[in-house]
């Protein structure tokens, strides 16, 4: 299936003792600012108070990705010390337009080296929809030489009920494109809400694993967002195992849609304990 591993310059973690460090945790914004257009603001009003340095932004609104947008997350990011490693953009989806999407990925990709990012992440539209798994591919196809050559990763996140879903649709993804700059994200909780068995993925595609979403769901065949431990999906395992095969990357702590503003900071913090053991 083409599984080979990325460059190793495509992980830029901050230098400890002299050596980057290579497995890092990381925060989403949506974990605090939701799904809304909200211009970041609940996320850098809260992010100086926790203990995440490196950050993926959800840029799923126009203004985001303006130049002016831009400009203003790098901005917010060096008065708060906060470094963006990856941009996750709006899903895949090129119905009989697959130029559009193409372009769309492409900005995408050249507002994350405006950051400093090497990651762009990017997962599908509902089952079936949206020219389905064959235009992801399309497209993929298309970007793949591209991330290659502007040394970035592109990460194809699973989603329950999406186009990226199932092992077989990795599989017929890996088998069209080989590009070690095109990988999977993988999102366990997700993966659980589909009812796919965890340790399967890791054991087919643990060389194509780039970047890793940790979230709880409240039981399998549901997506259904929890606080870490309250629900099915076993985070630790999994990273255990994807450590055991020298995975190099992000942990990426996503509990979104917030749980309860009341705790969030709190909430935050204690998942920033249960996983920074695997930092190294």
């Amino acid at each position: 299936m083409g599984c080979s591993r990325p460059p190793t310059n495509l992980f830029a973690g901050p230098a400890t003792n002299n050596k980057p460090k290579q497995v890092e945790l990381v925060i989403a914004t949506i974990t605090i600012d939701g799904f809304g257009d909200m211009n970041f603001e609940p996320f850098f009003a809260l992010a100086p108070r926790l203990p995440f340095k490196n950050v993926e932004f959800n840029c799923w609104y126009a203004r985001n990705l303006t130049p002016a947008g831009i400009r203003s997350i790098k901005e917010r990011c060096r008065q708060h010390t906060l470094t963006p490693v990856c941009i996750q953009g709006s899903s895949f989806g090129a119905a009989g337009n697959i130029i559009k999407d193409v372009t769309h990925k492409l900005w995408n990709m050249e507002a994350a080296r405006q950051l400093g990012c090497k990651r762009v992440k990017f997962t599908g539209a509902g089952r079936g929809l949206q020219g389905g798994l064959d235009a992801v591919i399309t497209v993929l196809k298309e970007l793949a030489p591209a991330a290659e050559e502007m040394d970035m990763l592109i990460l194809v996140e699973n989603h329950a009920d999406y186009n990226l879903e199932t092992m077989e649709d990795y599989d017929r993804i890996f088998s069209a494109i080989a590009s070690p700059n095109v990988g999977m994200c993988m999102d366990n909780a997700h993966f659980d809400g589909a009812n796919v068995d965890l340790m399967q993925v890791v054991d087919r595609f643990h060389s194509r694993i780039l970047h890793i979403d940790l979230k709880d769901t409240e039981r399998k065949d549901i997506h259904k967002v929890v606080r870490y431990g309250q629900g099915v999906t076993d985070n630790a395992r999994v990273v255990e195992q994807m450590l055991a095969h020298g995975y190099k990357g992000y942990l990426l702590i996503e509990m979104a849609p917030p749980q309860n503003k009341e705790t969030l900071e709190e909430d935050l913090k204690r998942a920033y304990q249960l996983f920074r053991q695997y930092e190294r």
